[in-house]
């Protein structure tokens, strides 16, 4: 008996112009695939429109808000350089609305530091650094200097806090970072040497460094012109003296940028570093302005050790004698001042201002008797009449 075959079903994959199975579950995926991404950006955005309209603004037109310093005045916490002229003797002394800044405070559970009335916008943020340059670190009236150090560095880390809750951005907050990497830097040079009670380098270091990175990231990502990015391209390069690092990153800069003659210098430097040539390294360190100097000035130590040990294992012979101006040529010091050093290092100096260099009778000083401090002509020549208001704003 014949049985009718049923007609066979036709998917809509089978038909004539469908596509087959895989390729319709590949565009199926594909499409879906594009709705999730195109939902992620969405969503993206809506943070970032979220965000942007989630971070505070300051209201606060003056350096200090008005709350914090009539709290400082009833705890009598105010800094002398704040104090109202002709109070400094009362019981409880007035803050000068007019010289009193916001001081840093540390995060707390519980404490709002977002407040609007409490935050400095970006342009009194300027204007803050500028007085604390202009009216405090560069007064000739204000001693001593390390309590000046103190009082501006704490200052310029409120500063740094009202930066980072607003976000800012833009040229304000290149040029505020400007100065206070050159401040740091000018720092680092004056007070060296001194006691680790006044002045702890280390952590002059670490802001120096957390400032500089963010500096050299607004250049990076910023879109105006900034005319002073050669200079502080070529002061982290110089800080930073044998970072691979920091070589890195200045070679990864524009050729434009890389070629110009206060980068080219700084690359030098850091080769004859690098190549462990320390004549080399101080015929060129002559090149530098003060700035780049003091940047510099925490190798010299080392580059002089260097100097002193090639010396004393090239010329080691019991009937070499070197002179000792030359000597104090090369390491760019008066006589004086290359005797000492050179007795630290356990060279001999005879009466007749030879010296006798010896691989076996080099020796390493021990800490406390070699002072930085001492050596510090070839970075003290080149200030000369530059005020420290004009080494800051980059006037010099």
């Amino acid at each position: 008996m014949n049985r009718r075959r049923a007609p066979r079903r036709i998917s809509l994959s089978q038909r004539r112009d469908a596509p087959a199975g895989g390729e319709w579950r590949q565009r199926t995926e594909e499409q879906w695939r594009g709705k999730a991404q195109v939902r992620e950006v969405e969503e993206d955005e809506r943070r970032e429109h979220h965000g942007k309209e989630n971070v505070p603004r300051g209201t606060c037109r003056t350096m200090c808000p008005a709350r914090e310093l009539q709290d400082r005045e009833l705890q009598n916490c105010l800094h002398r350089f704040e104090l109202l002229a002709g109070t400094e003797r009362d019981r409880r002394p007035r803050g000068d609305h007019l010289r009193a800044v916001k001081e840093y405070s540390r995060p707390a559970a519980g404490k709002d530091s977002t407040k609007p009335t409490d935050l400095r916008p970006a342009a009194v943020l300027l204007k803050t650094v500028c007085y604390l340059i202009d009216d405090i670190a560069a007064s000739p009236h204000l001693r001593p200097w390390t309590e000046v150090y103190n009082f501006v560095f704490d200052r310029l880390r409120g500063v740094k806090q009202d930066m980072i809750i607003q976000r800012v951005s833009g040229l304000n907050c290149v040029a505020i970072l400007e100065r206070t990497v050159r401040f740091l830097i000018y720092a680092s040079y004056r007070l060296c040497g001194e006691p680790l009670r006044i002045y702890d380098p280390r952590i002059n270091d670490t802001h120096l460094q957390e400032n500089l990175s963010w500096l050299l990231d607004c250049y990076a990502t910023g879109t105006e012109p900034h005319p002073n990015q050669e200079e502080f391209q070529a002061l982290g390069l110089l800080y930073n003296l044998g970072s691979a690092r920091a070589a890195q990153h200045i070679m990864e800069l524009p050729e434009r940028l890389r070629s110009s003659p206060g980068i080219t210098l700084a690359l030098s430097i850091n080769r004859a570093f690098h190549e462990r040539n320390p004549v080399r390294l101080l015929r060129l360190a002559k090149r530098l302005n003060f700035i780049q100097s003091c940047a510099l000035h925490r190798h010299l130590v080392a580059c002089r050790r260097d100097l002193l040990l090639i010396y004393s294992h090239g010329f080691s012979s019991r009937n070499c004698r070197f002179p000792l101006a030359r000597l104090a040529q090369l390491l760019c010091l008066d006589a004086s001042l290359t005797t000492r050093l050179c007795q630290a290092y356990g060279v001999e100096v005879n009466q007749q201002n030879q010296l006798i260099f010896s691989k076996a009778a080099f020796t390493e000083p021990e800490q406390d008797k070699l002072h930085c401090k001492l050596y510090h002509d070839i970075v003290s020549e080149k200030q000369r009449d530059h005020s420290v208001g004009d080494i800051i704003h980059g006037c010099s």
